[in-house]
């Protein structure tokens, strides 16, 4: 299987950006032909309809549910481009997989965080902190379609901000996977250490792209998390982070990274390939830290007393007639370099005011705190 041939191949190009609502996947779903299952299976907070596609005939079964936090969207592409693939059946493998998967796909689980662009649903509530509680109506849609499917598999698809890196080097995590925890002592069984098989395989393929960028989630227990609930009730979870690759605010290289892990992963499960590899090697993969900045400003002068300082900045999302736009935030003034920065520079700027306390100007805008036109805004803004 030519991984990198059917990304290319089978990328949708119907459908790009962040902002990704139920909206913009309803005319992909009406095309699906007669081998997909479509179906409404509930309603969000605010009357937003909750669907699944479900796809196979096979006795191996895999749950995958994107969106549950509404802002993260790129594995919610990578899953409309995976369908894409299934669609157009010209693949001799889409046949063998139909008789040996059965798909039951949720892409939007938080159909209100996605309308608004929020990690939390119309509640407020974190749905991935909900697992036990059950508090909202989507959180207890997906543990009735876990219940009921009973799968072999769970894939819970996610974003990861830009401030992740790979370990302590100076590589972007973007990528990231979690086999979680069953319990507080973060022990093993065979269920996790399949979790951990099916990551190792999926690193390595990976890695022959974009090396050095992948990265392991952090596996502090907690059962109210979803991946670390259906970990503990035996089925083998694993967490999917896609992250920042360089320039891709968009996230449409990343996407493609997505993709081809669905397509590794599955092909592993299928082909049994994960059996013959060592748990060791899950924990050799860095663990993410936080360590990056989205803007570092190396050389700003307070105007006064002529002092140097780094200014560090992070994008805050914002959405803007349906698009997402980035508008840098100050989140760091010191003297001495701290993290790294997925962009560095050195041109000589200056405060607009005196930095009597510079702890007021966090929080406030780059470009209302910092004489950018050497610079430029729009380049920073990204517009």
């Amino acid at each position: 299987m030519n991984y990198l041939d059917l990304i290319k191949n089978y990328t949708y190009k119907h459908l790009s950006g962040r902002y990704i609502p139920l909206e913009k996947i309803n005319p992909f779903l009406s095309i699906l032909n007669g081998n997909f299952k479509v179906k409404t299976e509930g309603f969000s907070v605010e009357n937003r309809a909750i669907k699944t596609i479900e796809w196979g005939a096979g006795k191996k079964k895999i749950l995958m549910w994107s969106q549950m936090h509404g802002n993260e969207s790129t594995t919610t592409k990578a899953l409309i481009d995976f369908l894409h693939l299934l669609n157009q059946q010209k693949e001799t493998f889409v046949a063998e997989w139909y008789n040996e998967f059965t798909f039951l796909i949720v892409p939007i689980l938080n159909p209100d965080g996605a309308f608004k662009y929020t990690r939390v649903n119309a509640n407020q509530v974190d749905l991935n902190r909900d697992s036990v509680n059950l508090t909202q109506p989507e959180s207890k849609l997906l543990r009735k379609l876990f219940d009921e499917f009973n799968p072999d598999y769970a894939f819970n698809l996610h974003d990861q901000r830009t401030i992740f890196g790979v370990g302590n080097s100076e590589k972007p995590a973007t990528i990231s996977f979690l086999a979680p925890a069953f319990d507080e002592m973060c022990s093993l069984n065979q269920c996790r250490e399949k979790a951990m098989k099916l990551i190792i395989s999926m690193n390595q393929e990976i890695q022959k792209v974009i090396p050095g960028q992948v990265g392991r989630f952090d596996d502090g227990f907690n059962i109210n998390c979803i991946g670390d609930y259906f970990q503990s009730r035996n089925v083998p979870t694993i967490l999917f982070e896609a992250g920042h690759y360089p320039d891709d605010y968009e996230r449409e290289k990343t996407r493609e990274i997505v993709f081809l892990s669905y397509l590794v992963i599955l092909d592993s499960i299928k082909e049994q390939k994960y059996l013959k590899n060592d748990t060791m090697d899950y924990m050799e993969i860095p663990e993410n830290c936080k360590n990056y900045n989205d803007i570092a400003l190396r050389n700003v002068i307070e105007p006064q007393t002529g002092e140097q300082y780094i200014v560090k900045a992070q994008y805050l999302e914002v959405l803007e007639d349906e698009e997402i736009k980035f508008c840098p935030v100050i989140v760091e003034i010191e003297k001495k370099e701290t993290n790294f920065a997925h962009l560095v520079l050195a041109e000589q700027c200056v405060f607009l005011n005196s930095l009597s306390i510079k702890e007021d100007k966090i929080g406030e805008k780059l470009e209302e705190v910092v004489d950018l036109s050497n610079i430029g805004v729009n380049y920073l803004l990204k517009k």
